[in-house]
């Protein structure tokens, strides 16, 4: 994700990998809207619904004791709504050899990114101009590379910071005192389809029961953490339907050797009482069992997770990115976003310093810090919600868990309660950074928010398609870093707020572009006019139901397409920075023209 964002910013980049091919196990299965927003910028969005994944709808929580995975859920989390601020599903279940392949695609078609694979680094340095790596090529022959930064996203056990780093005093803490570390078994099953043919003793076939009801059955949709104070453990499906993939976690019990817990042999006694229904069920004597010769195993082994992070995620000019930094339990689905997030916010800063001769290594040291510092304040909002699933799913006190249930069910008793609750961590919002030093954002001008993003039409022709408000602020050709988007209420106001805008090139020395400026009519009644191709408007739920946009996915439930201008609390003037968090936001020529000069100072060191 670095790269390919790199590669839209024109900044040369060449990345080291050490696998020889895509890796064809689907480790991580879930990512949230703002990976799926972060996928759309790399220019990825179509292949979301039609390779990567599918949207993962209801997170079901269930109780007891029994392996059955049917039975009602004491509450519900639907993921499959629009209403999270960035105009997308609130998570997608993904393939992640899919979701690789289609990186790689991002990255080729730049000129900018070279993908070395089967390369091993071997030693690093630095000084006040680069670094210089030694590392192996895929033929054994060593070389090496000199370059302005050395990202280190080579996750956890990885060369930079294992190896380089560490003796440099930066370790990797504990990132939360309330979270206890365990290991886990993590399965990946294909599950091929039984028939009359293949199985013709399965005794649902004499039901009337059809291949794909069977695989329903036994398979349902929907994820379901299974809140078992005996076993705790997650399973659904994951990738697009036709892969018919499925994933199963259980923990490791005090005691079991995870080794042994990930054997065939053990599979079978903890995970196949799940895929068992009692004949009862159907009226029949016999147990019915899903035929294990239509189970492919991908992956089943032991993992250790933890809420983890590193003191400091960068020292001189070698910097540490995703897991190499930071490393996530997988209650919340977090892992893979936050590195994403990590990559986002970090690609347009090494852009800048890239770009920018600065005198001394103290620039890039301040620059660097306030990345790290300000992706720490999302780290620990994503961490604590994902502790609090933790919670739901490893409670082990019968007390506690009955003062749980009973608090649920009354909840849930008020229709508004209970969509609040199933909103899960989206209910907080977008993130809101708090300022420090050296942070790029304004405060007082409403700066450090997330942008939510919604869907617009332009203005120009009654016949244009909906598209996503990222893709038009940052869309192709553009040249500056951050960019100015104009929010008005009205069509009427375009003109007046053109006029201001058009200082923007001046106010900020070149830096802002009043060429590449967007602006966006709230009004989404008005009717298509003459007046320029950067002028759009906002598009309903509904419009955007019916444009491709929507293909694979879920129609925009409880979409609000006024979201955006209450963020923006009606100022017209927003400057937005490349990782979509506003830098500031004005209502007038003289405020504007703060701002912009705040943002050339930033972005000229």
């Amino acid at each position: 994700m670095l790269s390919a964002y790199l590669g839209k910013m024109n900044i040369s980049n060449i990345v080291l990998e050490k696998g020889a091919e895509i890796t064809t196990d689907p480790r991580g299965i879930a990512l949230d809207e703002d990976g799926i927003r972060l996928l759309q910028g790399a220019g990825l969005y179509s292949s979301v619904y039609s390779e990567i994944g599918t949207c993962m709808h209801i997170f079901k929580f269930i109780g007891g004791k029994d392996p059955v995975l049917d039975k009602r859920a004491f509450i519900e989390m639907d993921y499959g709504t629009t209403e999270g601020g960035t105009g997308h599903v609130g998570f997608i279940c993904h393939k992640q050899p899919a979701l690789e392949k289609c990186l790689r695609d991002a990255m080729a078609s730049s000129k900018y990114c070279d993908l070395r694979s089967g390369c091993e680094v071997t030693s690093l340095s630095e000084d006040d101009q680069g670094t210089l790596c030694h590392y192996r090529d895929a033929t054994g022959q060593e070389r090496q590379i000199r370059s302005r930064f050395f990202i280190g996203a080579d996750g956890k056990t990885g060369f930079t910071r294992k190896q380089y780093l560490e003796p440099r005093g930066i370790l990797m803490e504990q990132a939360h005192q309330s979270f206890y570390e365990e290991t886990w078994v993590a399965l990946n099953w294909k599950i091929s389809l039984p028939n009359e043919k293949t199985h013709p003793d399965f005794p649902l076939w004499r039901l009337g029961y059809t291949p794909e009801q069977v695989y329903d059955l036994f398979f349902p949709s929907n994820f379901r953490f299974i809140c078992n104070p005996n076993r705790p453990s997650v399973c659904g499906r994951f990738g697009l339907p036709s892969d018919r993939l499925w994933r199963f976690e259980f923990v490791v019990q005090k005691g079991e050797d995870g080794d042994e817990m990930a054997k065939p042999e053990m599979i079978k006694k903890v995970v196949f009482p799940y895929i068992t229904h009692p004949g009862k069920r159907y009226g029949i004597p016999q147990d019915i069992v899903f035929p294990d010769d239509c189970i492919q195993v991908l992956r089943s082994r032991p993992f250790r997770f933890s809420a983890r992070s590193c003191n400091r995620w960068s020292d001189g000019r070698v910097v540490l990115c995703g897991d190499a930094a930071h490393v996530f339990p997988p209650f919340g689905g977090q892992g893979i976003a936050s590195g994403f997030r990590d990559a986002v916010s970090l690609a347009w800063r090494l852009a800048l310093l890239c770009r920018v001769q600065a005198k001394d290594s103290g620039f890039h040291k301040q620059v660097l810090k306030a990345w790290y510092e300000e992706r720490k304040q999302q780290l620990e909002k994503s961490l604590a919600s994902t502790i609090e699933n933790g919670k739901f799913v490893t409670e082990g006190n019968p007390l506690k868990i009955f003062v749980r249930n009973v608090y649920l069910w009354f909840v849930q008793l008020v229709p508004s309660w209970r969509h609040e609750l199933s909103l899960g961590r989206r209910k907080e919002g977008l993130v809101r950074y708090e300022h420090s030093s050296g942070m790029p954002f304004i405060p007082e001008y409403n700066g450090g928010l997330c942008l939510p993003q919604v869907y617009c039409r332009s203005m120009g022709s009654s016949n244009t398609e909906v598209c996503f408000t990222d893709d038009v602020i940052f869309g192709p050709g553009k040249s500056g870093l951050f960019q100015l988007l104009v929010y008005v209420k009205t069509s009427e106001e375009i003109s007046s707020a053109r006029e201001i805008a058009l200082d923007i090139d001046d106010l900020s020395h070149g830096e802002i572009l009043a060429s590449e400026a967007t602006f966006l009519v709230e009004d989404i009644s008005c009717a298509p006019c003459k007046v320029g191709h950067e002028v759009f408007r906002l598009a309903s739920g509904e419009e955007f139901a019916q444009s491709q946009l929507c293909t694979n996915r879920p129609r925009p439930a409880f979409y609000d397409p006024l979201c955006l201008g209450k963020a923006l609390k009606g100022r017209r003037f927003t400057i937005v920075r490349p990782d979509r968090f506003i830098f500031a936001s004005c209502d007038s020529r003289e405020d504007l023209g703060k701002i912009a000069r705040a943002a050339a100072s930033q972005l000229r060191g």
